[in-house]
């Protein structure tokens, strides 16, 4: 018996070890990264970084972190095993959001205020093109097989499609108003884009560009004009979607199969941008105007944890 009891003890830790993970939440008026514990969900530290930090993202060997700060101009580099931020990249002006792209060694960047997409080499350290796009470009997606990137134009409300190899823009389509995220499934077949005014979601075939569905949100008791989709998340196998509903202080759970929204989760006050665990049991959600994350048990249908970070918090991204 104590050999049994000491056997399941040695696969349980083995498997916190294999999910451990730790979450970094870009606060967009305190100028720092919040750090969170994603085995015990507390708070475990705060990084300073450059001024206004929206986008986030992991390096491809997840060693450094990568932070859009908007009002300096630049993209911060934070090393993770120290926890401060080692150098910077170029970034063109204003940039708000960012992709790697699966080769590991270009970002591409929107430059809200230019109207640009910059294309940065991160080994080479300086920017090799700007894609002309539409007015305030945001969202900004790539394609797992590395073939094209998509962007966002709020103003325009425009998707804009651009070869990932040439470097040139193959299309621009119409969508909702105020598109805020594209985000690309893991297949690399569709294209989904949220529209923050219309309140809505948009499927596109990603050869064609041709629509496939309009995924419209209601949740009783909430205006109809608060609610707003912003942040998606795609799960890597294809099965389900999760979009921020801004002001409405929901997350939606949509079947990506059969385009149906299944539930909604109420969060904090208005959830921007929302990232899966590595094991896709749980959600988290950075709410902006309550200043925490909420954390949600995707098997058990419910939020079962409110995290406090700084002011504003934006972007997150989740870490081994």
């Amino acid at each position: 018996m104590q050999a049994l009891i000491l056997a399941l003890l040695s696969i349980a830790l083995s498997l916190q070890v294999v999910f451990a993970e730790t979450v970094y939440v870009s606060n967009e008026q305190d100028n720092t990264i919040s750090v969170i514990d994603g085995t015990t969900l507390d708070q475990t530290g705060t990084i300073p970084v450059g001024r206004r930090p929206r986008g986030i993202g992991l390096s491809a060997d997840r060693q450094k972190l990568y932070v859009a700060v908007g009002d300096d101009n630049r993209i911060d580099v934070v090393d993770l095993k120290s926890r401060r931020v080692e150098g910077s990249l170029p970034s063109g002006e204003d940039p708000e959001f960012f992709v790697l792209h699966p080769d590991g060694r270009r970002l591409f960047v929107a430059n809200e205020n230019d109207n640009l997409v910059s294309v940065l080499d991160i080994p080479g350290r300086r920017i090799v093109a700007e894609v002309q796009v539409g007015v305030e470009p945001e969202g900004m997606g790539v394609s797992p097989d590395g073939r094209f990137v998509v962007n966002t134009s709020e103003t325009t409300s425009m998707l804009h499609v651009i070869d990932a190899q040439t470097l040139e823009l193959v299309d621009n389509v119409l969508v909702g108003t105020r598109p805020r995220v594209a985000q690309v499934s893991g297949d690399s077949r569709q294209i989904w884009v949220s529209s923050e005014l219309r309140g809505t979601v948009e499927v596109f075939d990603a050869e064609t560009r041709e629509p496939l569905a309009r995924i419209a949100f209601e949740v009783p008791g909430v205006p109809r004009e608060l609610v707003q989709a912003v942040g998606i998340q795609l799960t890597s196998d294809g099965s389900r979607a999760y979009v921020a509903l801004g002001p409405a202080n929901r997350v939606a759970e949509i079947d990506a199969k059969s385009f149906k929204v299944l539930r909604t989760y109420l969060v904090g006050q208005r959830v921007w941008h929302v990232a899966l665990s590595l094991d896709g049991k749980r959600l988290y959600t950075a709410n902006g105007n309550s200043s925490d994350v909420s954390v949600i048990d995707l098997d058990d249908r419910q939020v079962v944890k409110t995290i406090g970070v700084g002011r504003s918090p934006w972007g997150l991204v989740v870490a081994p």
